[in-house]
């Protein structure tokens, strides 16, 4: 795992801007603490940070390819490739040649194989660049499902990339930060259109695509996409065919030439991922597995059930520790932690954009701190909801039934309602997020690949399945990507290995219900290997505290913000409502104030932040 960025401009010498791509280069200082490398040429700047994984000598970037002593291509890279050994061994055979072990080298030499198809033989987590100085254009290329993040801003005269948006805002060729309706849109909507990165001009590479950009043109592919097949498995096979992907997936993502351990919740994706690791190194005689499980101070003890939650993490988490014999280590923390300034400043840096969700973005910030003096690899069990029909709105018929995207009808919703619900009444008018969000919905319901004659339910859970798999999945791997890498730890996902999610995709809801619980299918792959108390569990989300006092804290922050005046001082001031602030403030949760509330002010906190330490200027 890495940060990459770079700069290409065929009109310019970027020899004369070495120090404008080395700030680009040290902002992904956090993404790579290990070392940095910047490669320039007349007409391109590739600059990299290194978080060393395998091949701690050997990996060092950009990466070069060169043939009598003339560059052929440059390479920087941030991910893993998991069949690296297979691919080398298949480039061996076509005569390339390997100065190092790593998989850098790999996906190097596999470019100058088979070029632009490289990508659809990478099986990983991948964002990556690649010069070719023979034809002097860039690709740009994004995993599957969109786990490592890449950015990029088109110039005239060519364009820039990184890994996150402030590699690219550290170039003197964006002014100022821009936001228009549509961007703030983005940041409002809960919906995570695309391509779209909420800052004007600047565009995601879409997972599962590439991004080629040459003197004449800029050029947009797929290399992959959900596709819909008729399953003829029975559902014993079904659910071997799972067990088996999964025993193969986490095998190869235990590959780490440093300390790796696993995120345990406590829930049935994670324990299934640190039971099935735990195995693993087992089977290769390396020791235990480690664990890390994150808690409150007075969480278990004082937990009162939500609509999200009946039941707190921490007993279900020792269940699994006492199961499989992890070594394990619970990471406590307090409302002051929560509260701390400078790390509510780290987590907005992480961000680059106001989209948190609130005390969950800084409590995973801390827990990865904290695991990041022990370990540098850990495994997640992320996006085993999306991939297995986890959430409980999956099975609300309110929430299925409705003309939008289902989670936008949970009960829970609230929780992530961030300040759109105290922006502006003209404002709020103008956006029309309402259309924003069904002309989103829409889009996403046109590319959903049906299978002929699927009607009612089994083709609705379709729909549902790719919605999650497509727009809502990518707002939890991009706040894993940035609560991880602002530490420099590396968060692997197994649940998104392509094979897994293409079966299960194609698996017909019936089946994956079977049982009449969420996730049947990876319930009965895994019940071997878990205590009986998690495999009876009932889906419960990452904690969110419970403790009164952060919601005070919160509040009197809020408070101080708007002060006794009109809050002209805010930055926010010209798009919030101050009546708004001011009523929710005075109105508690607990004190029978509206579901939303704090996640309203927690969101108002972070939005004043950014437009304050980014200079955001908003062009609607």
């Amino acid at each position: 795992m890495c940060g990459i960025c770079g700069w290409v401009d065929f009109e310019r010498d970027l020899r004369q801007s070495r120090a404008e791509a080395q700030a680009m280069t040290d902002t992904m200082a956090c993404r790579g603490p290990d070392d940095e490398g910047l490669w320039i040429a007349p007409h391109a700047a590739m600059g990299h940070r290194r978080l060393a994984v395998i091949d701690l000598q050997g990996g060092r970037q950009p990466m070069i390819a060169d043939e009598d002593g003339q560059p052929l291509a440059v390479l920087t890279y941030s991910g893993e490739i998991y069949n690296f050994v297979e691919l080398r061994a298949e480039l061996t055979a076509h005569g390339h040649r390997f100065r190092t072990q790593s998989d850098t080298e790999v996906l190097l030499r596999a470019y100058l194989e088979w070029g632009e198809d490289l990508a659809e033989r990478l099986n990983g987590m991948f964002a990556f660049a690649i010069w070719d100085t023979r034809r002097e254009e860039l690709l740009l290329v994004r995993d599957r499902m969109g786990i490592k993040p890449l950015y990029y801003y088109p110039l005239p005269d060519g364009v820039l990339f990184g890994s996150e948006p402030k590699a690219i805002l550290a170039n003197p060729l964006i002014r100022t930060p821009t936001v228009d309706a549509d961007g703030l849109r983005e940041l409002i909507a809960f919906v995570k259109t695309p391509e779209r990165a909420v800052y004007q001009g600047m565009y995601e590479v879409r997972p599962g695509h590439t991004v080629r950009v040459t003197r004449e043109f800029l050029c947009r592919r797929p290399y992959w996409h959900l596709e819909s097949h008729d399953h003829p498995d029975d559902l014993a096979t079904t659910v071997g065919t799972v067990r088996e992907l999964l025993d193969d997936i986490v095998t190869r993502q235990l590959i780490s030439d440093v300390p790796l351990c696993t995120l345990l919740s406590g829930g049935l994706d994670s324990s299934t991922v640190t039971a099935l690791a735990a195995l693993g190194l087992e089977g290769q005689g390396a020791g235990r597995i480690r664990s890390f499980s994150v808690d409150f101070t007075g969480y278990s003890e004082n937990f009162k059930p939500d609509e999200m939650r009946d039941t707190p993490d921490t007993p279900y988490v020792h269940d699994v520790v006492r199961h499989i014999g992890s070594d394990h280590t619970d990471i406590v923390l307090d409302s002051a932690d929560l509260m701390d300034p400078a790390v509510r400043a780290a987590v907005l840096r992480a961000r680059d954009l106001p989209i948190g969700i609130g005390d969950m973005d800084t409590s995973l910030y801390l827990l990865f701190r904290a695991i990041r003096g022990h370990s540098t690899v850990a495994l997640s069990g992320e996006s085993a909801d999306e991939v297995f029909g986890g959430y409980r709105w999956f099975f609300d018929p309110e929430a299925v039934s409705a003309d939008t995207f289902p989670w936008l009808v949970s009960p829970g919703f609230g929780r992530f309602a961030g300040v759109g619900a105290l922006l502006d009444e003209d404002l709020t008018h103008k956006l029309d997020i309402p259309g924003y969000r069904a002309d989103s919905y829409r889009q996403a319901l046109d590319e959903v690949p049906r299978l002929p004659g699927e009607e009612g339910l089994e083709r609705r859970m379709r729909e549902i399945s790719y919605l999650h798999l497509t727009r809502f999945v990518q707002i939890l791997l991009d706040r894993k990507d940035r609560m991880s890498m602002a530490v420099g730890l590396e968060v692997r996902v197994p649940f998104c290995d392509h094979r897994l999610v293409e079966y299960v995709f194609n698996a017909p809801w019936a089946m994956k219900t079977f049982d009449g619980q969420e996730k049947s299918l990876l319930r009965a792959a895994a019940a071997d290997v878990l205590p009986p108390s998690v495999v009876g569990r009932r889906k419960s989300p990452y904690p969110s505290t419970q403790d009164p006092a952060y919601e005070e804290a919160v509040r009197a922050e809020a408070s101080r913000l708007l002060g006794d005046g009109n809050g002209g001082d805010m930055a926010a001031a010209p798009l919030v409502d101050r009546d708004k602030v001011r009523a929710v403030i005075d109105r508690p949760e607990a004190a029978g104030g509206p579901p939303g509330s704090r996640a309203s002010l927690e969101g108002l906190l972070q939005f004043n932040a950014w437009l304050e330490r980014y200079g955001v200027r908003v062009d609607i």
